[in-house]
């Protein structure tokens, strides 16, 4: 009598067939080739939502601007090597990496400031006394939590927090702005920008979106989905450098109406008039403030030249195959493998594509021990306490051997770590 009961195979088969598929999917990646754009070394980096990694020609390009532009110009790089406008002309090669059309993004000062101009500006849009209410994502980053408590006293409202799943529960005739990420940072859950921005407008408030997270990892596309006002940095996906400059978003059709509350006299209609009676500039310059940081703000343009000629949703489909093959990984390497009842980690992040943003968040009640002997071992990826394992997928850089490599050290330590 035969025996139809089915055998799992064993762990050597399993981890076999992780390897061909690992060097499979790498030789089908039509990403591939960009990953040579950049600086890595022989480990796996994991941790590109926090700092992207270095294109390899942003080195030179940052001498000449030092050597040359600083050193020989001096004065005359203002007008000469186009400074004066790189705020809006670098604004319009992120445009097309978050769904915008020219016009509408400058490039400049830090989320944190940009978080703020949008947040009053926001307030001053919905211009109706009546309305008392900024709501926030709950889980928001702590910065835009601190920025929009500040608007708030500024402008006389309240702060209400919302869960963005549950945001219909908070909005209503008394809403002026809602603040929402993008991509929980944390979790790495998606949350849904064209129904959330529709049920904001039809509460008849002003949407603002934290991009911090998605722009670079996944399409955006701020018009088409009639996003008033959104933010976001680029040292992350978009690969800018430590501390690079953010940038501010501004509908068109918002752009006449927008009073940022920081009115420097770099937004000036007239910047050298010198005139005391402040005059805004048309466009999406009424978002800049002071002198830009030239150094910094080069280096980011420099670092935009990887994206020349890149689809956005090919970006997207390489990043969901990389988190979809990293939990089949883990799957295979953890002990207990993941969210079962002898689990060592379990994962925060959404299995379902549409929630998902480009990062896998495992909870493990020894990610401290873990992540440290993780990068012993060449892998970064980031702690977020108290036990939080975060893992960032970079489409441009991040192989799937990577991926395979980065799942098995996570295998390998945790049968070393003693469990809490």
């Amino acid at each position: 009598m035969s025996d139809h009961r089915m055998t799992q195979p064993d762990e050597s088969v399993l981890t076999d067939e992780l390897v061909r598929d690992a060097a499979a999917l790498d030789a089908a990646d039509p990403l591939a080739p960009l990953r040579e754009l950049f600086v890595l070394d022989g480990g796996v980096y994991l941790d590109g939502n926090s700092l992207g990694a270095l294109p390899a020609h942003v080195p030179a390009r940052v001498a000449d601007v030092v050597a040359r532009q600083w050193g020989e110009l001096r004065i005359h790089s203002w007008r000469e090597s186009g400074w004066w406008d790189a705020p809006e002309r670098i604004g319009d090669r992120i445009a097309p990496l978050v769904g915008a059309g020219p016009g509408q993004i400058v490039v400049g000062d830090s989320t944190s400031v940009n978080v703020f101009k949008a947040v009053v500006a926001g307030v001053r849009l919905s211009a109706d006394e009546s309305r008392t209410d900024i709501v926030v994502d709950a889980a928001t980053f702590p910065t835009d939590g601190y920025v929009a408590e500040s608007a708030a006293r500024l402008t006389g409202r309240r702060i209400v927090h919302a869960d963005p799943r549950e945001l219909s529960a908070a909005l209503g005739p008394a809403t002026a702005v809602v603040l929402l990420n993008h991509v929980d940072y944390r979790s790495g859950r998606l949350h849904d920008l064209p129904a959330l921005t529709a049920a904001v407008h039809e509460a008849g408030a002003i949407a603002v979106w934290d991009l911090c997270h998605s722009a670079g990892a996944l399409p955006v596309d701020l018009d088409a989905h009639g996003v008033d006002l959104a933010v976001g940095c680029t040292y992350k996906y978009l690969n800018g450098g430590p501390g690079s400059p953010a940038y501010l978003y501004v509908a068109e059709r918002h752009q006449e109406a927008f009073e940022s509350p920081l009115p420097g006299w770099n937004s000036h209609a007239d910047p050298f008039a010198m005139d005391h009676r402040y005059t805004p500039a048309g466009g999406a310059a009424r978002g800049r403030v002071g002198t830009p940081d030239i150094l910094s703000l080069l280096a980011l343009d420099a670092a935009l030249d990887v994206w020349e000629g890149v689809d956005m949703d090919s970006v997207r489909a390489k990043s969901l195959a990389l988190t979809d093959f990293f939990l089949r990984c883990a799957e295979t390497y953890a002990e207990g493998g993941l969210n079962g009842v002898d689990s060592r980690v379990s994962s925060l992040t959404p299995v379902a594509h549409e929630a998902r943003g480009s990062q896998i968040a495992l909870r493990c009640a020894e990610a401290p021990a873990v992540m440290d002997r993780l990068a012993g071992r060449g892998v970064v990826g980031d702690l977020r306490g108290p036990d939080v394992l975060r893992f960032g997928f970079t489409p441009l850089y991040t192989g799937f051997e990577d991926v395979r490599r980065a799942a098995a050290a996570l295998g390998e330590v945790l049968a070393e770590v003693p469990r809490a």
